[in-house]
């Protein structure tokens, strides 16, 4: 709570165009902003995330639902009072001889008005194979709420990375548009000057206009879209949608792609979606074990004790000159309940266990497949985002020397507006495709690191 709650203070001085001014290249000032890198905003999200910390509360849970358990196996102790008041007692028919009246039956009330009692009770398990089997499943209970929660966190890494990669190029192509808009502003001034000199025609002029029109319209879609991906992340990080934050901007051509290593196979062990499939098939069979238990003898310690008043007057507080007598009682005992037949109940719900085991098994055998698939498919896009990657990048090249020469060409007066547009359309294209490229390697590369089960590597970069 100390780091959320510090967290929070920094990223509240945030001011809130930061995604314009970052997107649009604009520096922040000093003191206004804070840069949020993927590190943060991962490590944010494991602590604010709504669902991550629903997972960690399943694993406190679990913990209870243990003491729970181990509460069977301890003495139960249960404290007892009562008051009991009889108007009318209860006749009973006495043959006559016993009062030296043969032949009559005689009515006589047995009991007192009043009585009262308070005591205690006492009852032990000494065996029940049921308390046994169940202290184990609530211990794997546990287990299985700790890979639930790894398995959350690391959904939640993949896709707060995801969202992350997809500000960073959205923001990059806005800043392909700047410059983009940037050129052809010159190429506008220089037309508006030709034009005053009679070296250029009305259309030209409009028909660059309408470009530059163009771009700015399509700045602004990305602007929204940049603001909109960064709420997203937001929400997914947890955090308060109201709250300004800023991307530091990462040079692309820093990154370095590498590509998958051939041959390499994985070890389906490794992953949590696997773990949670095989502590799930171990739950179930404590859960068949728990009905076996059913055709187990129990035994178990019962001991009472009380004290009782008895009277024709309320027994509190009264003694025996009042009429009211007190003397107490005591038990000990052993309870053996021995299962005999139940109309082979027990039988069927250990058989439909059974069915749910091998149901489950089925499940791990399809998830193992479509983990190494996943891993294979993950190799091969890398691979292939990677030749497209470069592809793109010498298609970014090729294109920027045909937009300077054509440039260079029109300013001559050897190629015509439209080569020009043409070239600078392209040029943008290309651009936009190169960093579309970097998106889907990056994408690509976290399924990878999912794939290979580390996520979590992530929160070290």
């Amino acid at each position: 709570m100390k780091w959320l709650t510090l967290s929070l203070l920094l990223l509240t001085g945030l001011y809130s165009n930061s995604a314009r001014a970052q997107a649009g290249g604009e520096q922040p000032a000093a003191g206004e902003a804070k840069a949020l890198t993927l590190k943060d905003a991962l490590n944010y999200a494991l602590q604010a995330s709504q669902t991550a910390r629903k997972a960690r509360l399943d694993v406190e849970n679990g913990q209870y639902q243990i003491d729970e358990v181990k509460a069977r196996a301890l003495p139960q102790i249960n404290g007892n009072a009562g008051l009991t008041y009889n108007p009318i007692l209860q006749l009973s028919a006495l043959p006559g001889e016993l009062a030296g009246q043969p032949g009559k039956t005689l009515m006589v009330a047995f009991g007192q008005k009043w009585a009262s009692s308070a005591g205690v009770s006492l009852s032990q398990n000494l065996f029940d194979q049921g308390v046994f089997t169940g202290l184990k499943a609530a211990k794997s209970t546990k287990e299985y709420y700790k890979i639930n929660a790894q398995l959350t966190d690391e959904q939640l890494i993949e896709q707060v990375a995801t969202t992350y990669y997809q500000v960073l190029v959205q923001r990059q192509k806005i800043g392909v548009l700047d410059t983009t808009l940037l050129n052809t502003s010159k190429v506008q001034t220089i037309i508006k000057g030709q034009f005053e000199n009679g070296l250029a025609k009305q259309i030209d002029v409009d028909r660059i206009a309408v470009n530059i029109s163009n771009l700015q319209t399509q700045r602004q879609q990305l602007l929204n879209g940049v603001t909109q991906l960064e709420n997203q992340l937001k929400y997914a990080m947890g955090m308060a949608i109201q709250t300004p934050i800023t991307l530091p901007a990462v040079e692309f051509t820093a990154i370095h792609p590498q590509t998958a290593p051939a041959g390499d196979s994985l070890n389906v062990s490794t992953r949590t979606e696997f773990r949670l499939l095989k502590q799930q098939e171990t739950l179930l069979k404590y859960q068949k074990d728990a009905y076996k238990a059913e055709n187990y003898p129990t035994l178990s310690l019962n001991g009472n004790y009380a004290y009782q008043g008895l009277g024709n007057k309320v027994p509190w507080f009264q003694k025996g000159s009042a009429g009211v007598n007190w003397f107490d009682y005591a038990s000990v005992g052993l309870s053996l309940k021995v299962p005999i037949f139940n109309g082979f109940a027990t039988r069927s719900r250990v058989r439909q266990a059974d069915v749910s085991i091998r149901k489950l098994q089925e499940d791990i055998a399809s998830t193992s497949l479509s983990l190494n698939l996943m891993y294979e498919n993950a190799k091969t896009q890398i691979n292939n985002s990677i030749i497209i990657l470069n592809n793109q990048r010498e298609n970014v090249q090729l294109a920027q020397k045909v937009f300077f020469n054509t440039q260079n060409n029109y300013n001559n007066g050897l190629a015509t507006l439209t080569d020009l547009l043409d070239a600078e359309n392209s040029l943008t294209e290309a651009q936009n495709n190169h960093s579309a490229a970097l998106l889907d390697y990056r994408v690509a590369e976290i399924q990878l690191i999912k794939a290979q089960g580390n996520l979590k590597s992530l929160l070290n970069q």
